[in-house]
């Protein structure tokens, strides 16, 4: 058998592989002192070494030395020794990825049916099913950004929320694309090897601080990808009124605002970070291109080697445990002469 690359995967329950041991071996001295003492109370001497001649203290030794062997396998069992390795090149090493979507108003634009916003949710939703290997998170943002999903593995969790909102998820009106990306930055595990942020909007950004962003995030090794939803030509805005009645949305002058998708800006965001700009699409297949742009960035980085990992190789001592603990009671205390001898 071949150990190269012998480690623990989990080496802090070492300490239950030695301490078990020493506690349970103290723990049978305890236990026999206090049988002494007992018998010494019972009886003379002489009646308690008739009474023990049957018993025999190797075998009873024997059984406490198997109890002590299967308590410190345990503990290596649990410490998960691992030797050799798998690899697998053509897997994609699993990435932990906010995704910051858009649920500004400019974002119930029909330029994109059935709405920017619900293609982009069911692109999002479709991206999860079927391409996440890692955990995943969740930031809305608007005039203001707030998370709404923690990085989980919880793909359930993850679609629940993601399908809860809407334009109304964020009530301070505007596009505010900076806070958003320092949002995601704040949810990101800071020991990540890389951490991955996917922007989703129309890229109307109107405080102007996406860009400046994305410069200071590029400096803690966050890598963004935009996905610009909607169209260059655009579309105007729609809203309810007072009377409950769909009517263009205007601005302070008047004049019917009209939203369109701002790739220009979206290409810079990505890249200053290093990665990359894809539109939506009307299909959503813009996520999808996304993707392929992690496998490239990380065959660059070296994350072919990253997929390599140990084979955890704990049932072997967890199995001699058991085995040893199954066997340990089938063992007799009384001597062998003196069970035959009553047989």
């Amino acid at each position: 058998m071949n150990f190269t690359g012998f480690h623990f995967a989990e080496p802090r329950w070492l300490w239950l592989a030695v301490l078990a041991p020493v506690l349970l071996a103290l723990l049978h001295r305890h236990a026999a002192k206090a049988r002494r003492e007992q018998l010494a109370r019972m009886a003379s001497p002489q009646f308690v070494a008739q009474l023990t001649a049957s018993h025999s203290p190797v075998r009873r030794q024997g059984k406490n030395i198997l109890l002590l062997l299967a308590f410190f396998l345990a503990g290596l069992a649990l410490a998960r020794p691992q030797w050799g390795t798998l690899e697998n090149v053509n897997a994609f090493v699993g990435e932990d990825v906010v995704f910051v979507l858009d649920c500004s108003l400019s974002m119930t634009t029909t330029d994109v049916a059935p709405s920017r916003m619900q293609r982009a949710k069911f692109a999002m939703l479709d991206f999860v099913q079927k391409q996440s290997h890692g955990r995943v998170g969740l930031v809305a943002f608007a005039g203001s950004a707030f998370l709404q999903c923690p990085l989980t593995f919880d793909l359930g969790a993850f679609e629940e929320t993601l399908m809860s909102m809407d334009e109304k998820t964020i009530p301070i009106p505007g596009t505010d694309i900076g806070r958003a990306l320092n949002e995601a930055s704040h949810a990101m595990d800071k020991n990540a090897r890389r951490k991955m942020v996917v922007l989703v909007t129309d890229g109307e950004d109107l405080e102007k601080s996406g860009i400046a962003a994305a410069k200071r995030l590029a400096t803690n090794g966050v890598v963004v990808f935009t996905i610009g939803v909607g169209t260059p030509t655009g579309k105007e805005i729609l809203t309810l009124n007072a009377a409950g009645q769909t009517e263009a949305l205007r601005d302070a002058k008047g004049a019917v605002v009209r939203s369109q998708l701002d790739e220009k800006t979206l290409r810079e965001i990505a890249q200053v970070t290093g990665g990359s700009y894809f539109p939506l699409g009307r299909l959503g297949d813009g996520l999808m291109q996304v993707r392929s742009a992690m496998h490239t960035l990380d065959a660059a980085g070296g994350a072919q080697a990253a997929a390599k990992r140990g084979v955890d190789r704990f049932y072997f001592p967890l199995a001699l445990a058991l085995a040893l603990m199954v066997v340990e009671p089938l063992i007799s205390t009384r001597r062998k002469n003196q069970a035959a001898s009553t047989a």
